[in-house]
């Protein structure tokens, strides 16, 4: 089966205001009517309601970059699932590298936060993916798995229609080097493999995977035309509408 593409673009700590603003409008127009792929777009926490009010009405769905898996409670600096549904969210990135690399997040918080949003209602875009070391020393396969098998732990069965995964090669983002489309795919294949040990075939089948290592323009159709590669988490191109959009259009192609 063709699985339908989600293209999401995550702006990371970039953007003020006006400019979040414009960003977003330009991509609604630029998109236009544009139903053949999905697409989201997860500004920073100060300017999620800006943004979704730019986007009201419009095909573009709103997702952000993180969440605390707690309820309402004296977690100072901390948002919860409700709070992301209140400011017009659909979806949260989970588990993103810079998440548990440079923050120091570990898999049992990870956890955690992804049954909650998903508890709440939010998709999860859950992302995986070795470092350089890993992938030299032929380890991709065991990080990938260890990290699905202590990521999704205890997730319900139920909830799997509302999980992506991200297949991010942490050696590819923002090096401006990229995973060839068939190292790509390879990931790919053992992700939507260990996917179905865990929730089954049928929902293994019907998994969007994105492909989050430097995605540019000149690069996407090539990744996006694997049969296991259903979309993009983009980072950096997904600041500039030109360029995020031409990604799009390799998706609908």
């Amino acid at each position: 089966m063709r699985r339908k593409t989600l293209v999401a673009g995550n702006w990371k700590m970039y953007k003020l205001s006006a400019a979040a603003r414009e960003l977003a409008a330009a991509i609604r127009q630029g998109l236009g009517s544009e139903q053949r792929v999905d697409v989201a777009i997860c500004p920073p926490f100060p300017w999620l309601t800006a943004v979704a009010e730019v986007l009201r009405g419009s095909p573009i769905a709103v997702g952000a970059q993180n969440v605390y898996p707690g309820n309402e409670g004296a977690f100072t600096g901390e948002v919860n699932s409700a709070m992301l549904l209140d400011a017009g969210c659909k979806y949260v990135i989970v588990g993103h590298s810079e998440r548990r690399h440079v923050i120091g997040e570990k898999d049992q918080f990870l956890n955690d936060k992804a049954k909650a949003a998903l508890q709440a209602g939010l998709h999860v875009i859950f992302c995986v993916g070795e470092k350089l070391e890993e992938r030299d020393a032929n380890k991709t396969e065991a990080v990938l798995d260890n990290q699905l098998t202590w990521g999704l732990k205890d997730v319900p069965a139920a909830h799997a229609p509302r999980l992506v995964i991200a297949y991010e090669p942490v050696w590819a983002i923002g090096s401006g080097r990229n995973a060839t489309p068939e190292q790509a795919q390879q990931a790919h294949v053992f992700i939507r493999w260990r996917f179905s040990q865990l929730f089954g075939n049928e929902a293994a089948e019907k998994l969007v995977i994105q492909y989050g290592g430097s995605v540019k323009p000149d690069n996407a159709a090539s990744l996006l035309s694997q049969p296991d590669v259903d979309g993009a988490l983009v980072g950096g191109a997904s600041l500039q509408a030109d360029s995020f959009l031409k990604i799009i259009r390799a998706a609908v192609v």
